[in-house]
């Protein structure tokens, strides 16, 4: 303590005082101070004619600044920060042994708390610089990326079921430049971090990770800590980057422990997280595509699922961005989430998230395939896969793959093959569209008959609940876990058979996407007398 009677003190005190203003630091925080350079020579290291590269952001998680003419910047941290580049376009990231971007540096002088799952070690004083290396690379503005929903293995098993059933696959489809997984990579066990780091690294392709509310220390009294575990192997919860003319911001928005109950967690943020928002958007220009990826839907039909204030004021900082999208996962169905001024949303347009389906399906559920993995076909009728983002300058499309069939699978038929003449018209034939969304249309015909617009329902996809009922109603063991209790598909038509003659009949199946894209199905029906 500065003693108030010697002027020496004084004296001191004064120009510390004086400096945090200069520096905008508080007592008690350091100064990162470091370089973004291009690493030319990719040595990991700063050479003499390695030039710093200017106007690029850097954050400490809330605060954004840019370096100057040099690449040098200075940012304030306190004893439990992580320093991070945001990647510009152009650029490519240092990538470690398993593909995961090399973009920050964590400082816990004293390290985390001691957990169950440990946190990262004590890294001790702050270095002198904390210096980032970028690659030139050539980026198209018109490129594609996967994204993952809930991989969640709660078991070495299940990790397994994600490799061979999911990654097998995607990793041999050529085109996309990176991934995102939307959170919970694994199931509460996570010790098993670094076996799914491992196991994702085998998509070859830089990849970006969410924190999921099963990615998360629960031994912990506040929210702030309950990524140390996460931390530790994948660094920052919440973080941004660019590609093309796409700005990419990743956010943690589980609130744990429940900041009303305290117990359990709700979709939500935090003050530093909504600073660093506002924060990583000066710098970004408003034409840009905006590209928000989380783990919780947001929800606003659900107070008790997502905290209302903390959703607005996320709206209020996106609101002057026309072109948005956001992606979330956690709800292990499939939809489109179109939020407008009902929900707060005063944007010139309204703001699309796009709720995606599990590479996970059901939690692993259901009859195992030829390969011995669980289908896990999800609750509302949406088969277990992954999409991929397509994004054109600031515009976006999407696809969503179903694991193990044919690309042009985007529709499910569900109905009777054979149906006798005097009673057809007692029958229903069921469309499931996994990328529908509700203002999507749906239309059938039957052999050269006029097409016909098909009823949009909300309820429970039929195919979903034979298979549940072959588990309910079983009179031997059923081989795999029962499936979970179906939810209403949010994208689930249907026609009822007309009169048909004795004979086989096809029935086709169109349905027109939100981005004007045609996808067809068709069935054959026999009716006999």
């Amino acid at each position: 303590m500065f003693g108030t009677n010697n002027p020496i003190n004084m004296k001191k005190l004064y120009w510390s005082l004086l400096a945090c203003l200069f520096t905008g630091t508080a007592i008690g925080q350091e100064l990162a101070i470091g370089t973004v350079y291009i690493d030319a020579n990719s040595n990991g290291k700063q050479d003499s004619k390695e030039i710093g590269l200017a106007g690029v952001s850097v954050s400490n998680g809330r605060q954004v600044v840019q370096t100057d003419k040099n690449g040098r910047y200075e940012l304030p941290v306190q004893n439990d920060n992580i320093i991070f580049v945001i990647k510009p376009s152009g650029y490519e990231l240092v990538l470690d042994t398993d593909n995961h971007p090399k973009f920050y540096y964590i400082h816990k002088p004293h390290g985390a708390p001691a957990l169950k799952y440990p946190g990262v070690a004590a890294t001790g004083p702050l270095p002198k610089q904390i210096d980032f290396a970028l690659k030139v690379k050539e980026e198209p503005k018109s490129f594609s990326a996967f994204v993952f929903g809930d991989p969640q293995a709660y078991t070495p098993e299940e990790m397994e079921f994600f490799k061979n059933g999911v990654v097998a696959e995607a990793k041999t489809k050529a085109g996309p430049l990176f991934g995102i997984s939307l959170g919970d990579l694994v199931g509460d066990d996570l010790s098993l971090h670094p076996s799914y780091k491992q196991t994702i690294a085998q998509m070859g392709l830089p990849w970006y990770n969410v924190m999921g509310n099963h990615d998360m220390n629960y031994d912990v009294t506040q929210d702030s800590l309950a990524d140390e575990g996460f931390e530790k192997v994948f660094g920052p919860a919440n973080y941004s980057f660019n590609v093309g003319d796409a700005h990419f911001i990743i956010l943690d928005n589980i609130i744990y422990p429940h900041p009303e109950t305290g117990k359990g967690y709700q979709g939500g943020f935090r003050k530093d997280q909504v600073e660093f928002v506002a924060n990583d958007l000066k710098f970004v220009p408003k034409e840009k595509l905006i590209v928000l990826a989380f783990h919780i839907p947001l929800n606003p039909e659900n107070s008790k699922s997502f905290r209302n204030d903390d959703r607005q004021q996320l709206f209020d900082i996106l609101g002057e961005y026309p072109n948005l999208l956001g992606l979330s996962a956690h709800t292990h169905y499939q939809q489109q989430n179109i939020y407008g001024p009902e929900h707060g949303w005063n944007g010139a347009k309204p703001f699309h998230e796009y709720n995606v389906g599990t590479t996970s399906g059901d939690w692993y559920s259901g009859l195992p395939n030829e390969k011995g993995i669980p289908t896990s076909t999800m609750r509302d009728g949406t088969p277990k896969g992954y999409a991929t983002l397509m994004i054109d300058g600031n515009q976006y499309k999407f696809d969503y793959k179903v694991v193990g069939k044919d690309e042009n699978y985007t529709i499910n038929l569900f109905g009777p093959s054979v149906v006798k003449e005097k009673y057809t018209g007692r029958y229903n034939l069921y469309a499931n569209f996994f990328l529908g969304s509700a203002n999507d249309q749906v239309r059938y015909r039957i052999g050269q008959a006029d097409w016909t617009m098909m009823e949009k329902v909300e309820g429970e996809d039929p195919e979903y609940m034979k298979g549940l009922l072959a588990y309910e109603g079983a009179t031997t063991l059923v081989a795999g876990r029962k499936p979970s209790d179906p939810v209403k598909s949010a994208h689930l038509w249907k026609l009822k058979l007309p009169k048909l003659k004795p004979g086989k009949h096809i029935v086709e199946v169109e349905a027109v996407d939100m981005f004007g894209r045609n996808h067809a199905a068709q069935k054959e029906i026999e009716v006999v007398q």
